[in-house]
């Protein structure tokens, strides 16, 4: 029995500790898309999220609801310290993907986390429902965000391993948000220059 088969097996709790150790997956998880290019050390699930969370805390758009941002990148990928980071590489369809990723939120909000936490259980699972309905101005911009950030961990690990990764450069007309859009001309421009100074 893994870890994770331990935790789930507990139908509820009066203590919010078993959602923890669960969630302390994401802190050690890797993101599969780096492993897949062999870049050392990659970021964990968690980082990613942080790093969401914080560039949500950015945002200047008057009719977004930034607080809900915040809550939604930190919950957007909860999900994978249960079914682990899926990419387009392990060949598992978009409905499959989806089917795991809301049975473990369904798991962490309505079977591990104790009925004390009912309140804050049913905002987690709502946000992770709107996200990835992705019809709301707040979804629709941290998904944004979610393609944004992976455009700047993109160029730090060309720097620091002088690798072309611009297959990650396939989000790029994703983005809609104009806000974001300035961002991200500000990622390929100091990408460009980057890539021109090695060149050199």
């Amino acid at each position: 029995m893994n870890h994770n088969e331990h935790f789930l097996k507990i139908q509820k709790s009066t203590s919010i500790l078993p959602f923890l150790h669960i969630i302390e997956n994401l802190k050690t998880t890797p993101r599969t898309g780096w492993l897949n290019f062999n870049i050392e050390n990659p970021e964990s699930i968690a980082s990613h999220m942080y790093r969401m969370s914080i560039i949500s805390m950015l945002c200047t758009v008057p009719s977004i609801n930034r607080d809900k941002c915040i809550k939604m990148a930190l919950i957007h990928d909860m999900a994978e310290s249960i079914v682990g980071d899926i990419t387009p590489f392990d060949q598992i369809s978009q409905e499959e993907k989806h089917k795991r990723e809301l049975d473990a939120m369904l798991t962490l909000t309505t079977k591990i986390l104790p009925e004390t936490q009912s309140i804050v259980a049913k905002e987690m699972l709502d946000l992770f429902l709107e996200y990835k309905e992705g019809k709301t101005a707040e979804a629709l911009f941290v998904k944004d965000i979610d393609k944004f950030e992976l455009l700047v961990q993109t160029i730090e690990y060309e720097k620091k391993t002088k690798k072309n990764l611009q297959q990650f450069l396939c989000v790029l007309p994703k983005i809609k948000n104009p806000l974001i859009l300035e961002w991200v001309n500000d990622v390929l421009k100091e990408r460009d220059e980057f890539w021109k100074s090695i060149n050199h």
